[in-house]
C-alpha cells in the first residue's frame, strides 16, 4: 500500500515536471510538424538518467504518444522514430533500443539495443540515375504482441505474435507467429512455447490460440 502510494506520487511529480517541456514540444510541432519535432525530443528525455530518467520519460510520453501504459519502463538511451509509437501496461525497454513506427503490447520485454524498425524495404534500389535516399520504398508498421520477450541485439523487420521469445542477436525478416522461440540470423522457428516444433505444425502469424505449456524463461 505505501510503495503503490509512492510510486503514485512520484508519477505525479513526473508528470508536473515534464509539463513545461511537453508545452515546448507542442509549440515546436506547431512550427516544424508533429513528425519533424518528435525526433529531437526523444533523443533529449533518453539521456535523462537513472530512476528520474525512468518516471520523466513515462510522463512525457503518456503526454505526447497516442499511448503510453501504465508502469512502462523506457531505459536510458532508448529513442523512438515516429511520434505514433504505442507502448502497453508493464513493457520494459532497456538501454539504447532505436524504435520506428510500432506497436508495443502488454508486458513486452524489449532488452538492450535492440533496433525494431519498418521493414526491409525501406530505400528502392532498383534505379542507378537516381540516389539510394530519395528512391520510395516501404514502410509497415510493426506489431509486436502482448508478453514477448527480444533479446538483446536483436534486429527486428516484420510483426512479432504474442508470447514469442526472439533470441539475442537474431534478425527477424519475416512475421513470427504466436508462441513461436526464434532465434538465429535470419531469424528461423526452433519450436514453440506450447510443446511443439517448427516441423510439427504451420502456424500463420495470428492463428495460434492455445495455451502455452508450463515453462520457466529466464529474464533478460
Amino acid at each position: 500500500m505505501i510503495r503503490a502510494c509512492v510510486k503514485l506520487l512520484a508519477n505525479g511529480i513526473a508528470l508536473t515536471a515534464v509539463a513545461p517541456a511537453v508545452l515546448v514540444f507542442l509549440g515546436a510541432t506547431y512550427l516544424m510538424g508533429r513528425q519533424s519535432a518528435f525526433p529531437g525530443w526523444s533523443q533529449a528525455v533518453s539521456l535523462v538518467p537513472g530512476f528520474t530518467g525512468v518516471y520523466f520519460r513515462r510522463a512525457f510520453y503518456k503526454l505526447v504518444l497516442p499511448r503510453c501504459g501504465d508502469d512502462a519502463c523506457i531505459s536510458f538511451g532508448t529513442v523512438f522514430s515516429h511520434p505514433t509509437v504505442t507502448i502497453g501496461h508493464t513493457t520494459y525497454i532497456g538501454v539504447f533500443c532505436v524504435i520506428g513506427d510500432v506497436d508495443l503490447g502488454d508486458d513486452v520485454v524489449i532488452a538492450s539495443h535492440v533496433s525494431i524498425m519498418n521493414g526491409s524495404n525501406q530505400h528502392g534500389i532498383g534505379r542507378l540515375d537516381i540516389p539510394v535516399r530519395e528512391q520510395p520504398g516501404d514502410w509497415p508498421r510493426i506489431t509486436i504482441g502482448k508478453d514477448t520477450w527480444i533479446g538483446d541485439r536483436a534486429v527486428i523487420m516484420a510483426d512479432v505474435g504474442e508470447h514469442c521469445v526472439i533470441g539475442a542477436g537474431s534478425v527477424v525478416t519475416k512475421p513470427i507467429p504466436n508462441y513461436a522461440i526464434a532465434v538465429g540470423t535470419p531469424a528461423r522457428i526452433v519450436r514453440f512455447r506450447t510443446g511443439e516444433t517448427s516441423d510439427s505444425t504451420t502456424v500463420s502469424p495470428n492463428s495460434c490460440s492455445q495455451k502455452p505449456a508450463s515453462e520457466t524463461i529466464a529474464s533478460p
